[in-house]
């Protein structure tokens, strides 16, 4: 299923007259390139390169950047790690000054090594893994996603200001972002805040079944599971089998489980929750977050996934730092990225430093499933973030 609507999705943009096939830089143009999943099941978390699309043409309108005009064009990494350096490649021959990678550092950074060897910005759509940047890939590489540590934090937070005390931690151990983000849950939550009363794990991507993790869920006294699935990649079969075998409790996870997509495959769930870059419901308090909703909507029709945003946002990271430095020279546009300290962004307040190249203080937006429909809650920050632990 997530298959067929990446490829209904690209199939749709390429109508709406968003895709630039073949393009090169010239006086008046400058490109930006995608190396991203547009088939396969990891495209739904590529899809913030439609919000690219539509900052793209909001620039444009406004005169470019530089006084040029940006052009897009892409190369599909069919949801295959091995294929992101040569869809780099692709993207950079044909001009490219800044390249889109995959929402995720295990199938993003083969692009962005390669974008960072050819001396180019590479930015990950919403990698969460702190590795996406200097530590991870080098200092031209940047992520529009909040680092685990800082997701880990708030849902812990959260779930412990719902009066919750007592974690069921299932950690999916399929890609570093899955595995670390149940670690700096766990981190957070035995950092004054309770006990754990259990955890176990699956793999999203192999794992067909989780009865003996869910007898465990059973048997212990938890009164909450903290679940850090890709709802796309294998995790909305396991949360089907949760309720399935009669486990009620309230479940919250990260970015990875957003989104509508899914819903249909656990009919009626309720007590679901997790934190994401937006809300897509007409409920999210950032400005121009609707007018964002209502402009994507009519572009490629309606979303199925909140953090499309953060394509948006890094556009306008890009642009401003690119305008600031007053060149599209890579080390010159960093430069002034790492100035960026609550920027203000359509995903949100955004900073960045020499050391961190991707942000661990942006306050998400917790979003529900009752009843099998999803709806926006608030916005919510940590107070207190883990450190970094590689």
């Amino acid at each position: 299923m997530v298959g067929r609507m990446g490829a209904l999705a690209l199939a749709a943009a390429i109508a709406a007259g968003g895709w630039v096939g073949q393009a090169a830089a010239d006086d008046d143009t400058v490109v930006v390139g995608a190396a991203i999943a547009l088939s396969g099941f990891v495209a739904p978390y590529d899809d913030p390169h439609k919000g690219a699309i539509l900052a793209i043409e909001d620039v444009n309108a406004a005169g470019g950047v530089l006084g040029k005009q940006i052009e897009f064009v892409t190369a599909d990494t069919k949801s295959d790690p091995a294929q992101g350096a040569n869809a780099a490649i692709e993207v950079l021959e044909q001009g490219a000054e800044l390249v889109l990678v995959t929402c995720d550092f295990d199938f993003g950074s083969p692009a962005a090594i390669t974008a960072q060897s050819r001396g180019k910005i590479a930015f990950s759509l919403c990698a969460g893994d702190p590795k996406f940047g200097v530590q991870g890939i080098g200092d031209l590489a940047f992520s529009m996603g909040i680092g685990t540590p800082a997701e880990g934090a708030i849902m812990a937070e959260w779930a412990h200001a719902q009066g919750w005390t007592k974690p069921f931690i299932f950690k999916d151990t399929q890609v570093e972002y899955t595995k670390k983000l149940a670690d700096y849950f766990q981190a957070r939550w035995e950092d004054g805040l309770g006990t754990v009363a259990g955890h176990d794990t699956f793999n999203g991507q192999t794992d067909t079944s989780a009865a003996g993790q869910i007898t465990r869920i059973k048997e212990s006294d938890a009164d909450f599971i903290a679940f850090t699935g890709a709802a796309g990649v294998g995790g909305a079969p396991i949360i089907k089998q949760i309720r399935a075998a009669g486990v009620d409790l309230p479940i919250i996870g990260g970015v990875a489980v957003d989104g509508v997509y899914w819903l249909d495959a656990v009919p009626n769930l309720s007590e679901f929750y997790n934190v994401n870059y937006s809300s897509l419901h007409g409920d999210d308090p950032i400005e121009g977050v609707q007018d964002f909703w209502a402009k994507y909507e009519e572009r490629f029709g309606p979303a199925i996934v909140g953090f499309s945003v953060t394509g948006y946002a890094i556009i306008e990271a890009w642009t401003r730092a690119v305008e600031r430095a007053g060149t599209f020279e890579a080390k010159a546009v960093a430069l002034e990225l790492e100035k960026f300290v609550k920027e203000p962004l359509l995903s949100g307040d955004t900073t960045y430093t020499s050391e961190w190249h991707i942000n661990f203080d942006t306050p998400l937006m917790i979003t529900q499933v009752q009843n099998g429909v999803r709806s926006g809650i608030g916005r919510f920050a940590a107070s207190k973030v883990p450190p970094v632990d590689f």
